[in-house]
């Protein structure tokens, strides 16, 4: 079904991301790796041989843009459908649409934006739709699909990674809004040196947000004489001052993250919300905040707390669920216990000496005590041949040796003193000490 423009509707007041949308593969700036001569989603595409395939990348990269040139591509009937306002009932309508096309001889790609917010039933519903071939699904995610897509639909689409627009790609289509755009061109534009390269940089690889605030700086940009002049002092004050002191050429991400993790860690909770602050109002993305204080529950409070990592999680996933402006508030909670929480790295610490070990012993054997013993010819050469079965000691510990002979006496766990670890060190020291006892007498 196409669109038709109302006799009231005027171009001029979308946006300059909307007018700038490309038409076709020429017009599409970034994604070389995919769609460069003679890649293969651009041979898939102009060959018309397009499979059920998921967009995976951050936003503002293109994915519905690129969806959309399909449709134009390959003849088809384009249906936007949203993970958010639509539920089964929905999605079987538009598949009955789209069998009633397929009779008809017309193909229907349906684009599904933030497939990832689908849940289990609704994902398996476009399964036999899929199947049958009576559409093309294109979903979008900006989230990993291996977790958060069925097996059996991944199972049945491609996965295309798209990457972020390097700057260099940003100011290509600034360039290109500036040249092609009819509003834009209806000003007398003057443009200070580093102007476009100052917006791509700032735009963290988002050509929505490069386009939008292109737009913004221009409309407030002073005109003297007839002339818009574009300076880097008048974008400064056209855009928010936190976003220009946050992500400087990137090092300003990684750094503030840095300061929001150490503070936490030193129990400075002050300290630890203003980072978290400056992060979340520079329009950070608050799941990679959700899993740096989740990390910090494990790596840094550990077993001292482990309720730490619970509040952690429970705060990733309320961050999930709901996003921002309303997740603040669940972030500045978990990181105010993460600070106040009795502080422990002997987890942490403990994989680093496992992980030393196994890197440098990947070649020990497995006693044969604790393998298992599938087949008879493993029965046969000793698989499981000593083998204790906690459970039937009253201790419900056994002797047994599970590290390989040639490291049997690491050690790679040291508990602090810290909060709950205290009795969970008593415990270790108890085993520990058994399993010492009883190994000592065995052998006299």
């Amino acid at each position: 079904m196409t669109h038709q423009n109302s006799l009231f509707e005027n171009p001029s007041s979308e946006p300059l991301a909307s007018r700038m949308r490309p038409k076709d593969l020429d017009g599409f700036v970034g994604q070389d790796h995919l769609l460069g001569k003679g890649k293969i989603l651009r041979h898939l595409i102009e060959t018309d041989k397009v499979p059920s395939m998921i967009f995976w990348g951050p936003p503002g990269v293109g994915k519905t843009t690129l969806a959309r040139i399909i449709a134009g591509y390959t003849n088809s009937r384009f249906v936007d459908f949203s993970a958010v306002t639509s539920g089964i009932k929905e999605i079987r309508n538009v598949m009955e649409e789209a069998k009633k096309a397929r009779s008809e001889g017309k193909k229907t790609i349906l684009f599904v934006d933030e497939i990832h917010r689908f849940n289990k039933a609704q994902q398996d519903a476009f399964l036999p739709y899929v199947e049958k071939g009576s559409i093309t699904l294109i979903g979008a995610t900006t989230e990993n699909p291996s977790f958060e897509l069925n097996a059996a639909l991944l199972s049945r689409a491609r996965v295309f990674a798209l990457k972020s627009l390097s700057d260099e790609d940003l100011t290509l289509l600034l360039k290109k809004a500036i040249k092609e755009d009819a509003e834009l061109g209806k000003k007398n534009l003057e443009i200070e040196d580093g102007v476009l390269e100052l917006i791509a940089s700032l735009s963290k690889g988002d050509a929505r947000t490069a386009l939008n605030t292109l737009e913004l700086a221009v409309a407030n940009a002073p005109e003297e004489e007839g002339v818009v002049k574009l300076t880097k002092d008048g974008l400064r004050q056209s855009m928010s001052r936190k976003s220009l002191l946050y992500d400087k050429g990137g090092e300003e991400h990684f750094q503030v993250m840095s300061a929001f993790h150490k503070s936490m860690r030193n129990s400075d909770v002050n300290a630890a919300l203003f980072w978290l602050s400056r992060m979340l109002e520079a329009g950070e993305d608050p799941l990679w905040v959700a899993r740096r204080i989740t990390r910090a529950a494990a790596e840094d409070v550990g077993l001292a707390d482990p309720n730490a990592l619970n509040v952690a999680v429970n705060a990733f996933q309320a961050t999930k669920l709901i996003g921002m402006p309303e997740c603040s508030v669940h972030l500045a909670e978990a990181t105010i216990y993460i600070c106040l929480a009795p502080k422990s790295n002997s987890a942490y610490l403990a994989y680093e000496g496992a992980k030393a070990d196994a890197v440098k012993h990947d070649d020990l054997p497995i006693p044969m005590a604790i393998r298992s013993a599938y087949t008879k010819v493993q029965r046969d050469i000793g698989y499981g041949k000593g083998y204790s079965y906690a459970h039937d000691s009253s201790e419900k510990l056994t002797p047994m040796q599970c590290l390989p002979e040639e490291i049997k006496d690491s050690v790679y766990y040291h508990p602090t003193n810290q909060g709950v670890e205290s009795r969970i060190g008593k415990r270790y020291e108890d085993i520990e000490n058994w399993k010492r006892q009883m190994r000592e007498s065995e052998t006299n």
